[in-house]
């Protein structure tokens, strides 16, 4: 980590806690700052904030009162979940105080190289890809460490990332519009589909803020982009960066492709069958090819990415392999929690499936599974609030299905309509607020109960 004394005796507001809020006040504070943090949850109920002050530090809790910007702020550090149309934002831009994310605090205080990933899909995998694999590579010096969007706070990792080491940053949209300096020697898209609209306002806001990753880049540095979808041959001139593409179906120029004989290559190197991946979906394809592009452009092996692709089964909670029980295949993509993320899911796989899926009712359709459900599912297993909605897409689908009351029933129910063979995959397609507090515990109740499952059946 630098040592730096730009934050000496500056007046700070960290807005809104949770992980990454919580550390770059730590951080803040460590660095001499004068730090006040501001967060909307009550403070008999928030952990954070009364740590926080037990470490010296100013918290205000319970509401967000714009009246706190009169107090001569040089600096917000803002939740990257907290729009810009937000009062306390509002009022910021107009005192002209700068507005900052946690990542670009973290890079700020970093001696180590960054590479950064952003993109509408595939952004966890591909990130947790490109760390296992610059890792795998014994003759490389120092330690890639994964940080950001994915769970862990960049300015943990910038304080313990020494100048040997690799960054390697998740970085959504919201993160993305608060970085001023943050440069990544490689950079990252993935796709960009529609995402986010009603936070960014339009596409094309969302479109822009994903670009940020690569404004400070110069020739000297990369940036690799989906090469099958055209809007990134025009993105792709916006940027400074020496342009890396990767292609799943064969666009002229890539780099790092999908042969038409199923090969991983890259320049031209058959690195590995695409088939011998443990991770199933042709969009796992591309983001193993985003991730091969990076590998390849740091150094690494052939026989390391080989070696990770061979082993790795999955970001957990996404399209994540658990374990066959009698020759059901089980899988957790408890992360599916729209229409759109579960159909990744279900086209993943060439074997029949028997999909469990439900959860909080937010009123949106669910039609446009009813010929995925058609093509790709034998049976399902529906729960939570939107279970009867479930049970009309497949009644739509003309495939049988099951309502129970929750996911732990479900697995057991899941298994007797499967087959030997057959793919038993939660993919919920809904929030999971209706039943559990975040879908990652949805996740480990279906894991649990297929483990039960699998003692059971043993």
């Amino acid at each position: 980590m630098l040592d730096i004394t730009s934050y000496q005796n500056k007046k700070v507001l960290v807005l809104g806690l949770a992980k990454s809020g919580v550390n770059a006040a730590r951080l803040l504070y460590k660095l001499g700052a004068l730090v006040t943090v501001n967060d909307k949850k009550e403070f008999d109920n928030n952990k954070d904030a009364q740590e926080l002050l037990a470490d010296g530090i100013k918290v205000i809790t319970g509401s967000h009162p714009v009246a706190l910007l009169d107090e001569n702020f040089e600096l917000m550090v803002k939740n990257p979940g907290i729009p810009y149309s937000n009062p306390m934002v509002k009022r910021a831009q107009e005192l002209n105080i700068p507005i900052i994310t946690e990542p670009e605090l973290a890079y700020q205080v970093s001696n180590s190289e960054w590479i950064g990933i952003t993109g509408s899909n595939g952004k966890t995998t591909t990130t947790t890809l490109i760390g296992l694999m610059l890792n795998e590579d014994k003759d490389r010096r120092g330690t890639a460490y994964d940080a950001g969007n994915i769970g862990i706070p960049a300015t943990a990792v910038a304080q313990k990332a020494g100048a040997d080491d690799t960054i390697v940053a998740e970085l959504s949209s919201f993160q993305l519009c608060g970085i001023q300096t943050l440069h990544p020697h490689i950079a990252v898209l993935t796709n960009i589909y529609e995402a986010h609209l009603d936070w960014h306002g339009n596409r094309e806001n969302y479109v822009n803020a994903k670009m940020r990753l690569t404004m400070n880049q110069t020739a000297d540095d990369y940036f690799v982009m989906n090469w099958d979808l055209p809007e990134m041959h025009e993105l792709a001139k916006r940027s400074k960066a020496t342009i890396v593409p990767f292609s799943r179906q064969g666009a002229a120029g890539a780099q790092a492709v999908l042969t038409e004989d199923g090969y991983l290559s890259y320049a031209g190197d058959k690195i590995m069958k695409a088939d011998a991946m443990q991770i199933p979906g042709v969009h796992n394809i591309e983001n193993a090819l985003a991730a091969i592009a990076v590998a390849k452009l740091e150094g690494v092996s052939d026989e390391a990415i080989v070696a990770v692709l061979q082993r790795f089964t999955g970001v957990k909670h996404r399209i994540q392999y658990v374990q066959t029980v009698n020759g059901r295949k089980f899988y957790n993509d408890s992360k599916a929690t729209n229409v759109e993320a579960a159909s990744v899911a279900i086209q993943a796989f060439h074997d029949p499936i028997v999909l469990l899926c439900g959860g909080l009712d937010r009123h949106l359709p669910m039609t446009d599974l009813v010929p995925l459900v058609k093509k790709h599912v034998r049976a399902l297993v529906t729960f939570g609030e939107t279970a009867a909605q479930m049970n009309e897409v497949a009644k739509a689908a003309g495939v049988p299905f099951t309502q129970t009351t929750d996911l732990k029933t479900a697995v057991p129910l899941a298994y007797q309509a499967s087959q030997p063979g057959d793919i038993v995959l939660l993919s919920p397609a809904n929030a999971s607020w209706d039943q559990f507090p975040t879908f990652e515990v949805r996740g480990d109740v279906f894991i649990d109960a297929v483990q039960q499952l699998a003692e059971s059946e043993a």
